[in-house]
């Protein structure tokens, strides 16, 4: 198993395919929750995805997102997910923690926003997110906006 970081261009169509599923898989299907899981967000030239696969499958994947797409003039990361067969292998952290990397390299020293699920408070703040402002609805289901302070 081997982390990627790449812009949409750089995708080949089985792995998008599979990220792709993943997605669907944990936010649609598994979370029983319809939205537009497709929202051009992916190909933002400076999207990057982060991907770990086992085989042709992606097990692990996040999206980060520049300045200004989600957040005014701050980078965010999104789209943080692990298939279930996967979540035994405490990948989420390390997941978020190459997300923060790949904002370091680059947007450096620049804060970094989330709107997290509001049941994932608590694994966030272990990252050193905190909370900011009240939950709101987000596809029906609580979310928070969080920030990693990086300046």
């Amino acid at each position: 198993m081997q982390w990627q970081v790449v812009t949409f261009s750089q995708l080949d169509t089985l792995t998008l395919y599979s990220l792709l599923q993943l997605r669907v898989d944990v936010f649609v299907v598994e979370q029983n929750c319809p939205y537009p899981e497709l929202d051009d967000r992916d190909l933002e030239l400076n999207t990057r995805h982060i991907i770990l696969k086992k085989g042709d499958k992606v097990i692990a994947y996040a999206r980060v997102l520049a300045p200004g797409v989600v957040f005014e003039d701050y980078p965010a990361i999104g789209r943080v997910c692990v298939s279930q067969t996967a979540r035994r292998l405490s990948l989420g952290q390390v997941l978020v923690e190459k997300s923060i990397d790949v904002i370091a390299q680059l947007w450096p020293a620049t804060d970094i926003y989330i709107s997290a699920q509001c049941y994932l408070e608590q694994f966030y703040q272990q990252l050193g997110f905190n909370a900011a402002g009240e939950s709101y609805l987000e596809d029906d289901i609580p979310h928070i906006t969080m920030i990693l302070p990086r300046a």
